[in-house]
C-alpha cells in the first residue's frame, strides 16, 4: 500500500499498487497537457480516500465522463476517473512521497493520445 497526498496534506488517499509501476503516461488532451502530470492506472477498488474527502473537488469537460479530482485548498490534481475505462483511476505519481523526483523522471513514459480520443470520433 502507498499513500497519495496533495501538497497541503488535506487530502490523503490509500492506493494498492499490485505491481511495480511499469507504465507511466502523460496525456496530451487539453487539460492533462496543462496539468503536466505523470500518471499510472489502478483499478477503482484499489483506491480509498482516507482523509479530506470533503476537500476534493471534481472537474469535468467535453463528454463529462472523465472526472478530474483535485484538492480544493492547494489545487493539486490527485487522481482521475478515466474516460477510456471508468473502472480505473489515473493516479498522479507526483503525489506519492515514496517516489523521489529523480526516480520519477527516469522512468519510461509514453504519451496517451487524449487529443484524438476514440470516444470523440464520429
Amino acid at each position: 500500500m502507498k499513500k497519495l497526498k496533495c501538497h497541503c496534506g488535506e487530502v490523503e488517499i490509500q492506493i494498492n499498487l499490485k505491481k511495480n509501476i511499469d507504465k507511466i503516461m502523460r496525456c496530451n488532451c487539453s487539460i492533462c497537457k496543462r496539468k503536466g502530470t505523470m500518471t499510472t492506472t489502478i483499478n477503482k477498488e484499489d483506491l480509498k480516500i482516507i482523509k479530506g474527502e470533503n476537500k476534493i473537488k471534481t472537474y469535468q469537460f467535453n463528454t463529462n465522463v472523465a472526472k478530474h479530482h483535485f484538492c480544493s485548498k492547494c489545487g493539486i490534481h490527485t487522481h482521475n476517473l478515466r474516460r477510456s475505462d471508468p473502472n480505473t483511476f489515473g493516479i498522479n505519481l507526483g503525489c506519492i512521497d515514496e517516489i523521489k523526483p529523480n526516480e520519477l523522471f527516469e522512468l519510461k513514459t509514453f504519451i496517451n493520445d487524449g487529443q484524438n480520443h476514440i470516444k470523440d470520433r464520429k
